[in-house]
């Protein structure tokens, strides 16, 4: 199905069971939200929201909520999408199947952009931020954010469309210090494509002209978060995936997409920032108050019956984790392309996405040495670390392609695995005072941590633990130690106050465990302030452990030591207690929750769907 706009996307998903309908009215301010939370957790289908609070706008979310939909969505666009990517990662394989390919050609034919003469579209007309369904999605929100923009600027040194960024910066609407209907903020790292761009304006003393699209086909939201080969631009991606150009004009000069539902243009002039913020983000955490650039508005466009499609954020899963999904099996081998003898990538997102990264990759660098060691895994390392947005990460379990098949998408499994053969001695390698995600405040600073690399070649050199060891119980000033899984325990201590105190609170640790002997089976300890709640699932382990500690101030060992700058120990104890730099966690509303069961009662318009 190639669908010429949002509209016909929800018709379709409607008759075929993939769409709910909510008739009643729904307050916009968390009650949206806290409905989209409840079926997405259900594995409910996409839903309608007809009478928003406040708005004479529909509003759709869900509806990449599970990867099935996701691909019903793209099902005729799909493979030869795939297709098209794995040819600009790999030309030969043409040559080698050329048969197989031999459609990409027709497919490549829609993804040039097409610009229209027209101005504005016909069935535009122009309205005010206020009219926009103002969603709030978690309590301490700063205000009401767009979370799937599609915000496109263009090269100030080289301007046209071929030369533009599609993004996914989250946008805030209102609160804070933002004049409605004249201001809102857009949240980007500098070095993102729309940040290059305003880096450049900025240069040349001219304001960067920026348009906001939300809505349209799917294609186009999922176009805007496409980690895409060098040279392919994310607005022919866009007419790959929907199997239509993308259609644009131009009005006062900024780009209008003839297909979106709604349109906010504005302007970013040099050195103008304002507060933005708190967000409730993809960590689970709150993204707290900094200054971002604030864009004036221009003029704010809505296409007659527009929809507003918005998805919620939070701890992981959420409807972003189909992205991740649906993304990956898009791109396929493009990682083994861009960095050789990489053979697995995984982003892991129960821990956040970029906190943690499990790899497989070669080691051929040492094929006759008696004592196998990681040599290329550390070169591969570096380069994963250094891509894209894999650059983001703290934590990159990484192992050596063997005999044995393993897969860093088994996360126990794989982290057993690395477990067991870790020299805890010499594959521990750290980088301090770096760059780590905007968004995670567990280093010392805003974008400011640490990373480290755990890796593992050659045969098992240890048994796990599968019950908590002797060494573990009964140690003085910590209460009782709990299994998260083989080889890791987790050990409630003292709620953390500062660093200093820490450091103490580590010594006492590890002198008691010490004390008590050898403790080879257990290579990590977990300090944590809920021992039953790290180890009740391993999604709580992958949360708390990797979102909660930053690699150079919160790892710490038994028997530690230094050594030609480069540190060891007999066995790792990662500190994953809350900080008080931290940010606070997401944390529902229970009158919200409590309100919103109105919905899911009996005669209700989610009477059929089962919430926990």
């Amino acid at each position: 199905m190639r669908y010429l706009n949002l509209e016909q996307c929800i018709i379709d998903l409607e008759k075929h069971g993939h769409l709910i309908r909510i008739h009643e009215e729904v307050d916009p301010n968390l009650e949206m939200a806290a409905i989209h939370m409840k079926v997405y957790e259900a594995g409910g289908p996409a839903l309608l929201f007809e009478n928003v609070k406040g708005s004479k706008f529909r509003a759709v979310s869900n509806l990449f909520g599970t990867i099935e939909r996701s691909k019903f969505i793209f099902r005729d666009t799909f493979e030869s999408t795939q297709n098209v990517i794995a040819l600009r990662n790999d030309p030969v394989k043409a040559l080698k199947n050329p048969f197989k390919y031999v459609g990409t050609g027709l497919a490549a034919r829609t993804a040039l952009p097409i610009k229209k003469s027209s101005g504005l579209p016909a069935d535009f007309q122009e309205i005010q931020i206020s009219d926009l369904p103002l969603i709030k999605h978690w309590k301490d929100d700063g205000g009401a954010f767009v979370t799937l923009p599609q915000v496109y600027s263009e090269d100030p040194e080289k301007p046209g469309i071929m030369n533009s960024n599609l993004g996914m910066y989250r946008v805030q609407l209102s609160g804070n210090e933002y004049e409605m209907n004249k201001e809102v903020g857009i949240h980007y790292q500098i070095h993102r494509g729309i940040g290059v761009h305003q880096d450049k304006a900025n240069k040349l003393g001219q304001p960067l002209k920026v348009s906001c699209f939300i809505g349209g086909p799917p294609a186009h939201t999922i176009s805007a978060i496409m980690p895409l080969p060098e040279g392919m631009s994310e607005l022919t991606f866009a007419g790959l995936l929907s199997g239509r150009h993308f259609r644009y004009s131009y009005v006062d000069g900024h780009c209008i997409s003839h297909d979106a539902d709604f349109v906010i243009t504005g302007e970013i002039h040099p050195g103008e920032t304002k507060p933005e913020g708190p967000f409730g983000d993809h960590l689970g955490y709150y993204s707290l108050i900094h200054p971002f650039p604030v864009m004036r508005v221009h003029k704010v466009y809505a296409k007659q019956n527009a929809i507003y499609p918005f998805t919620v954020v939070g701890r992981p899963p959420q409807e972003d984790t189909s992205f991740g999904e649906l993304i990956h099996e898009l791109t396929g081998g493009a990682i083994k392309q861009e960095i050789p003898g990489v053979k697995e990538v995984h982003a892991v997102d129960a821990a956040g996405v970029h906190p943690l990264l499990f790899a497989i990759g070669s080691e051929r660098y040492t094929p006759y040495q008696q004592v196998k060691q990681p040599a290329e895994l550390l070169t591969i390392a570096n380069r994963i670390l250094g891509t894209g947005q894999l650059s983001l990460a703290k934590y990159l379990f990484i192992a050596a392609e063997e005999k044995q098949a393993i897969s860093t998408h088994h996360i126990e499994d794989f982290l057993a695995y690395i477990l067991e053969r870790i020299n805890l001695h010499r594959d521990i390698h750290f980088q301090t005072n770096t760059t780590i995600d905007t968004l995670d405040y567990s280093g010392t600073g805003l974008n400011t941590g640490s990373k480290v690399v755990f890796a593992a070649v050659g045969d098992k050199i240890r048994d796990l633990c599968t019950e908590v060891p002797d060494s573990l119980k009964d140690l003085r000033g910590f209460d009782p130690a709990k299994m998260v899984m083989p080889g890791i325990v987790a050990i409630q201590g003292p709620a953390f106050k500062s660093y200093a105190e820490a450091q103490q609170e580590i010594n006492d640790l590890s002198d008691a465990i010490r004390e008590k002997g050898p403790l080879s089976s257990c290579p990590m300890i977990i300090l944590c302030d809920d021992s039953d709640f790290m180890s009740e699932t391993i999604n709580n382990f992958l949360w708390a452990t990797f979102t909660r500690s930053n690699p150079s101030h919160d790892i710490h060992g038994v028997n530690s030591y230094t050594q030609n700058k480069h540190w060891g120990c007999d066995n790792v104890i990662i500190d994953a207690r809350k900080k008080p730099h931290q940010a606070p966690p997401l944390i529902p509303d229970p009158t919200v929750e409590n309100n919103i069961q109105r919905f899911f009662a009996k005669g209700g318009s989610l009477s059929g769907i089962q919430i926990r």
